[in-house]
């Protein structure tokens, strides 16, 4: 169980240290509104869709591929999401719904999922957690555009105008355009995937910069109810009732423990990108990803626990 905890900490204290940056670096003066601004535009738009285009493009979609698992996961993920904004309708502003929706079902898979999945499970874990991967990119990136659309009040919601917004989503259009070359298997010059790698590896630093030039302790304050609402759902509510509905569906072991581990996994840093791209309450946004990302270190390792406990991983 140490080094699971050591594991969570490894993949989570990188991501806390960005975050951590970019507020020094706003403080400093070394980053601005306006660096903020066209930074989380050039990820939302060029290096985050390339990111998900190459991890398509490389991954092998016919390995580990368990239509059960896969179908359970996008079952569980529609009915968190439709849980979460139920809430959202009931506790939150109308104005911070799609935030907190987002913020509650959208984990960091690619990330903190993936890592630990690997981390328990070796090469298995690894290639569960890859072809999940896939469906997680397409189902997430679909209900937030579907979600914050709804609230926008620039935003076009007859269901035409939700389709436009969803294929016209950059992160989407990323992903679907990957398909084809990763189903197959058409290569692409070695050059143009290395340069293309360079170009994406500036997702992460730069999504997590913004988060931390954002955060202030006004926002903090301001946001503190419903980023900690929403905090708790991603960590605890949601994460327990899909794993009990996993455990009923018939998984165990580690199919049951790489589902825990996506669905605790902290909300992702996309979610500010999308939401600054919407033009969203971004402070809200950067809350949550903060808030989940230092309690996951202590529930997802909670959990892991309680499962080793009752005999089902």
């Amino acid at each position: 169980m140490l080094a699971v905890v050591q594991q969570t900490i490894g993949v989570t204290a990188p991501v806390f240290a960005m975050l951590f940056l970019g507020v020094v670096l706003k403080r400093l003066g070394l980053i601005d509104a306006g660096f903020i601004n066209t930074a989380s535009t050039l990820v939302f738009r060029g290096t985050l869709p390339t990111l998900l285009f190459l991890g398509i493009v490389q991954a092998d979609l016919s390995q580990a591929l368990q239509p059960a698992l896969l179908l359970y996961f996008l079952l569980a993920t529609v009915g968190c999401f439709l849980f979460a904004w139920g809430w959202a309708i009931w506790r939150c502003p109308q104005a911070d719904r799609g935030v907190y929706t987002q913020g509650a079902f959208r984990g960091n898979n690619g990330i903190v999922g993936l890592a630990l999945a690997s981390s328990m499970y070796g090469d298995y874990g690894l290639s569960v957690g890859a072809v999940l991967g896939g469906l997680v990119i397409l189902s997430y990136n679909t209900l937030a555009v579907i979600v914050l659309s709804i609230y926008n009040p620039q935003a076009k919601t007859t269901p035409l105008g939700l389709l436009k917004g969803i294929l016209g989503n950059p992160l989407i259009v990323g992903v679907l355009a990957a398909i084809p070359f990763a189903w197959w298997q058409i290569s692409l010059p070695q050059w143009l995937l290395t340069s293309a790698g360079y170009f994406a590896q500036m997702s992460l630093p730069l999504a997590l910069i913004c988060i931390g030039g954002t955060l202030s302790l006004a926002a903090l304050r301001e946001s503190s109810g419903v980023a900690v609402s929403s905090s708790l759902m991603k960590l605890v509510w949601l994460p327990v009732l899909a794993t009990l509905g996993a455990w009923c569906w018939g998984f165990r072991q580690a199919d049951l423990a790489i589902l825990f581990v996506y669905f605790a996994s902290p909300t992702a840093a996309a979610s500010y990108v999308m939401v600054k791209a919407v033009d969203g309450n971004h402070q809200l946004a950067a809350v949550i990803i903060v808030l989940t990302t230092l309690g996951s270190v202590l529930s997802i390792n909670l959990g892991l626990l309680a499962l080793q406990w009752l005999g089902w991983v």
